[in-house]
Formats: structure tokens, sequence, C-alpha cells
């Protein structure tokens, strides 16, 4: 390798995490996301020595490209989601240490599972130009070209994905100690089998989503409601045997649990959302096709 080629790969690793920050955002697959990243690499790597001289801003240059690059698997992933079994979340991002490469990535309240949830609902079009523009400050002249439409149709792009998102906005994040203290409260009644305690720790509106692919158990439809939702969860204790042993993990950036296989139950990452001090939401993620990265 050159030194300009050494140069080049050393510029490219600074800007790596914000990168993959973005495909992940766009996307909500850790796959899609480093391949995203990988091809831009290649991309940059096949201009000419005048080409990349004639790049301005390097880091906006990739961004584009990478939003470019993702939009068309946001269109293949639409085109699978209509042929998917159950609910469909996004891959976790599953961190334990600060050292993860993958930590900077999870600070960004914009990757909290959460809001990745409501980014789901948008279509590909409206996700790229919403993203891009009010998360990373894409101008809309660049969103044009990577949409493939006049510059006045990705700002409509924008202001429809921006509506749609603000329509049913996450709650914010909470801090981790609030979580953990959330659940250890939660656990304790659960496994006191208490469950008016568990009733009281549920938020009126929490709902239980999970993601099976139609390949392992898990809720197929998605239950709402605190009755509903206990009535669920001590059903599964009473079917499982009690509580599973898991390891405490980050998933996007806050509080969840890795449980490898055990039993009847198959290895999975669970996590939860908080709103006004309850739990407003779980989220099971049991596809074996989504946690390919985690380790059990």
């Amino acid at each position: 390798m050159t030194a300009a080629e050494q140069t080049l790969a050393a510029t490219f690793t600074e800007h790596r995490s914000h990168l993959i920050g973005v495909a992940y955002r766009l996307t909500g697959s850790v796959a899609d996301a480093e391949d995203a990243v990988q091809e831009s690499w290649l991309r940059l790597t096949r201009l000419s020595d005048q080409a990349r001289a004639e790049i301005q801003e390097l880091r906006g240059w990739l961004t584009t490209v990478v939003g470019r690059i993702c939009l068309d698997r946001l269109r293949s992933a639409a085109v699978r989601r209509e042929r998917y079994v159950g609910q469909w979340l996004p891959e976790p991002l599953v961190t334990s240490a600060e050292d993860d490469p993958l930590e900077a990535v999870v600070r960004d309240d914009g990757v909290r599972m959460a809001a990745l949830v409501v980014l789901d609902r948008l279509t590909p079009e409206q996700r790229v130009a919403f993203v891009l523009h009010d998360a990373f400050g894409v101008p809309f002249e660049s969103i044009a070209e990577t949409l493939g439409c006049a510059v006045a149709t990705a700002r409509q792009h924008a202001s429809r994905g921006r509506r749609a998102a603000s329509a049913a906005p996450p709650p914010p994040r909470v801090a981790l100690d609030e979580q953990r203290e959330v659940l250890e409260r939660f656990v304790a009644a659960m496994a006191a089998g208490d469950v008016d305690a568990v009733v009281g720790l549920l938020h009126p509106d929490v709902v239980v989503v999970g993601d099976g692919g139609g390949k392992v158990s898990t809720a197929v439809n998605v239950i709402t409601g605190a009755d509903k939702v206990a009535r669920f969860i001590m059903g599964l204790l009473r079917k499982y045997g009690g509580l599973p042993d898991g390891e405490p993990v980050l998933v996007n950036g806050e509080l969840g649990v890795k449980l490898p296989a055990q039993g009847r139950l198959t290895a999975r990452v669970s996590t939860f959302v908080l709103r006004d001090g309850k739990v407003a939401a779980f989220y099971d993620f049991a596809n074996p096709d989504k946690l390919t990265h985690v380790r059990f």
C-alpha cells in the first residue's frame, strides 16, 4: 500500500463510526449498515486521483454515498416485509463494554430502538430524506440526487417523514440508573408472582412486540395494555418454569438482556422502554437472522 493509500484508509477510518451510525439509522440493520459502509469505501477507492481531489468535503461525500446505498437496501427490505411472518423489528445493536466498537454509535439518541421503530413506519424515500437532512445536515440538493428526484420533491419527502415521526414520538432516553431500578422492581414482582405489582409497573398503553420471523416462538401480534401484557408475561413464566437466566447488556444504548438458548426457550435479546417511570414497551428479538452478530 502506497503512502497515499495509507492516508486515504486512515482518513476513511476516522469517519467509519459516523458512517455506521448513518447507515444503521437508515436501514435498522447491522449487516446492511456494515455492507453499505464497506461499499462506500470501495467506491471511494475506485475513483481516480483527480476525482478524489475534487471532493470538497469527504465526510459529506461519504454520507451521501452511504445514503444512496441504503436507499436500495430499504427498498429491498420493504419487499421482504410484505412476506414477513409476524412483526418486524430493526436488528438490535448489542454492546456490553465501553471499548465496544459500536459504543460511539449507540450513544446517539436517534438509534434508540423506540426511535428506530418510529422510522420503520416511513417510506424509504421519507426515511432517507428525513434522516439525512434533519439528523446529519445533508443539503436537499444532495438528497435529491440520491433519491433521483427534484429538490422540491426531496423536501416534501423529508417534511412528510418529519410529520409522521412527530405524530408518535418515542419517549426520551432515561438514565441507566433509573432503568436499572425499574427493571429490578419488575423482575422482583415477576419472581414473586405478584400480578398486581407487575401491572403497577406497566404503562397503561404498554406494548409487547416480538420478532421471530416465523422461525421461532414469540408474540406474533402486538400485545397492548397493562392487563393483557401482565397476563402474557406471567403465562410465559409458567410455560418456561420461571425467569430464564440472562446476561445484562445494552441494546441500542439502553438496558436489556441477552438470553442464550435454554430448555424450550430459543436464544434472543430483549429490551424495554420507559415512559413516565413505567415500562411502556417490550421488544423481543428472536429471529436468528437478526442476531447473527450477537455472541451468546
